[in-house]
């Protein structure tokens, strides 16, 4: 999963919307919209995981569908059934690759995309036709952005709560150790701030002697968009430099924390008993075909924020299921929590749970 900053603009003089200070279409001056950041998931269909851990911090969506293929594709219907049970509304959809249809075909699959989008939370989302490669349509890409994906309320007077989405060690080999950097933390603040010098806990953290133990450290540094910060809160994707040994943050191996003040967490949670809503059939394959039954000591996949766990049914009853976790997750009660299956050696998009 990548993720990069975008600054829009907009020209003051022939209106159209740019990445640019100068206008592209008439070179006059712009003047500045937000910045906006974007997480890239996999559009494969075997990298589900990958795509509903993105989903948690994400405030809006772009779909992208390829004009050149028939539409639905497996991956497209699992991505839209995604979308809905995350809670995702705010989305459009990119008819990409125009470039390499005939018009015809273009028409074509958008009329293929409207009837798939039919009945769904998105049936009025906007489609704009895209050739990515020739840059054709970016503007009303990014004016869509403005209208249909805003910048959302959030409350700042919570408890702080960030969701890692990677985690890196920046230092470069040779690095001397009077040089060294701590471990960098990177997601989404989704409740409270964030300062420098914060002292800060990270949940479920590292496993030691069998046991998952919580990381304690000291913020040395915010990165928003490219720009340093005294204090950062919730919107948009955060770098926070700690002092963290960067062997424990290497290769995203922190990836599915939560980060809070110390002891303000919600618990970490090795069985979880959820209040769960199936769906009917299975979505991403060729052909749909009906759920079958969940049954005792089968193994599922499960997404909370940005963790992933493998998990064992111990119970199951009419609308309820007890898991017990391999990795351990910080929830709290009234989340919500993807549930997939193994079905055809892919693990397929089947629910979601609400923890009791």
């Amino acid at each position: 999963m990548g993720y990069a900053d975008a600054t829009f603009y907009k020209c003051t003089k022939c209106g159209n919307y740019s990445t640019s200070q100068k206008c592209p279409y008439c070179f006059s001056d712009c003047e500045i919209l937000r910045t906006v950041s974007f997480v890239d998931v996999p559009g494969h269909e075997t990298l589900m995981a990958t795509v509903l851990t993105g989903a948690s911090i994400m405030d809006g969506a772009i779909l992208v569908i390829a004009a050149n293929q028939k539409c639905p594709q497996p991956q497209t219907r699992e991505h839209l059934k995604a979308l809905e049970i995350v809670g995702i509304r705010n989305v459009i959809i990119v008819q990409n690759k125009i470039d390499l249809v005939t018009k015809e075909r273009a028409l074509e699959n958008y009329r293929e995309i409207k009837e798939f989008i039919k009945g769904s939370i998105i049936e009025d989302a906007p489609i704009i036709p895209v050739s990515a490669q020739q840059r054709i349509n970016i503007s009303a890409v990014i004016e869509a952005i403005e209208k249909f994906i805003p910048t959302p309320k959030r409350d700042e007077s919570k408890e702080l709560k960030m969701l890692v989405a990677r985690s890196f060690d920046i230092n470069k080999p040779g690095t001397k150790v009077k040089d060294l950097k701590g471990g960098v933390l990177g997601g989404a603040i989704v409740q409270g701030k964030i300062r420098l010098d914060d002292e800060i806990e990270i949940r479920p953290g590292v496993k030691r002697n069998e046991k998952y133990e919580s990381l304690f450290t000291t913020v040395k540094g915010l990165q928003k968009a490219g720009l340093d910060l005294e204090e950062a809160g919730p919107g948009g994707l955060l770098g926070v430099l700690t002092e963290l040994d960067p062997s424990l943050t290497k290769s995203d191996a922190l990836v599915g924390n939560v980060v809070g003040f110390p002891g303000k967490l919600p618990e970490v949670l090795e069985d979880l008993r959820l209040e769960v809503n199936f769906l009917e059939r299975v979505v991403g394959l060729k052909e749909i075909q009906s759920l079958e039954p969940i049954k005792v000591n089968e193994t599922l996949l499960i997404n909370a924020g940005t963790s992933r766990s493998l998990a064992n049914v111990k119970n199951v009853r009419k609308d309820e299921i007890e898991l017990n976790l391999k990795i351990p997750v910080c929830v709290e009660k009234g989340e919500k929590v993807v549930i997939s299956r193994q079905i055809a050696g892919r693990w397929r998009l089947i629910g979601f749970g609400i923890v009791k």
